[in-house]
């Protein structure tokens, strides 16, 4: 295999909560992740040289060692002693820096390109033993679908698919630091925190309005306060017909759940009216693994 196109999916939380702060500084979660219809496109090609090339529509990414897909490339490469090299073509749609796993479904994309053009023979489960090496959300991306995530992130439980529903996502022009909203996170001071446990069983039991009323994120209470913008957007959509809004990992990202397309729309469109959002999709929640063939 020459050559290999791959779909690279975003994820939403529906549910985020901080257990504890660990003494190596990462910090314990338990979360209920979600794949939606919004992604990137990747393109792989061989290349006899041994480097590794990436290529961008979105200039201002890194595209050397410092990008997440050229870490994860390589770390495959070197543990297998892969002497040929790629050309990695990168069309972002997802937004940078949102709270959507953006980075991590690009480097899960990677991962599972190298794996396949060079036949590597690496099962699921050992690609995630390797994916949290390159950081946290990785292994939830390749695995994708709805599931809880505990640990530092890597410890999953797939779940059944949750309800079906449209789901409105807008980004603020903001960018927000994962690493400054978890440093600023103080646990001690949170008064109460998310029901991923009832989120879980509602989705088990296929129950949308209680998965809509129980969206909850306990990284609000950081990025929230030093963001309003984030609360604004996230109310307006309440206010517009939302089943539930909630913002997605440590933000900016606002994302909202609607049982009805058209008031999805209607909504959607009354908020790039507003222009609290540089970002605005309307999309759907994804059954699929966060990386699929394109």
């Amino acid at each position: 295999m020459d050559k290999l196109t791959l779909k690279a999916m975003a994820k939403i939380n529906l549910g985020l909560d901080v257990v504890r702060r660990r003494p190596d500084g990462y910090h314990e979660v338990r979360m209920i992740m979600q794949t939606v219809g919004l992604y990137d496109r990747l393109t792989f090609e061989k290349r006899k040289e041994d480097t590794l090339q990436l290529e961008s529509n979105m200039k201002r990414l890194p595209t050397d060692g410092n990008n997440l897909i050229i870490r994860a490339a390589a770390l495959l490469k070197e543990e297998f002693g892969i002497r040929e090299g790629l050309l990695i073509r990168l069309d972002k749609r997802i937004p940078v820096a949102a709270g959507m796993a953006g980075g991590s479904t690009d480097a899960a994309a990677a991962l599972t390109a190298v794996n396949r053009m060079f036949g590597l023979g690496l099962t699921a489960a050992q690609l995630k033993e390797r994916a949290v090496k390159i950081g946290a959300d990785v292994p939830y991306c390749l695995q994708g679908g709805t599931a809880l995530s505990e640990g530092i992130g890597e410890i999953l439980t797939a779940l059944p698919p949750a309800p079906a529903c449209h789901v409105v996502v807008a980004k603020p022009p903001i960018h927000v630091s994962t690493k400054w909203v978890y440093q600023n996170l103080h646990l001690e001071e949170v008064a109460g925190h998310p029901d991923i446990d009832g989120m879980a069983e509602c989705i088990r039991k296929g129950d949308y309005p209680g998965v809509a009323a129980r969206l909850s994120n306990v990284l609000e209470t950081v990025t929230v306060p030093r963001y309003p913008v984030i609360a604004r957007i996230r109310d307006f959509l309440r206010e517009n017909g939302a089943d539930g809004a909630l913002m997605s990992g440590s933000g900016p990202t606002v994302f909202a759940l609607f049982d009805d397309r058209q008031r999805a729309q209607k909504a959607l469109d009354a908020l790039r009216e507003t222009g609290l959002a540089a970002q605005t999709f309307l999309t759907g929640l994804a059954e699929r693994t966060c990386v699929e063939q394109a």
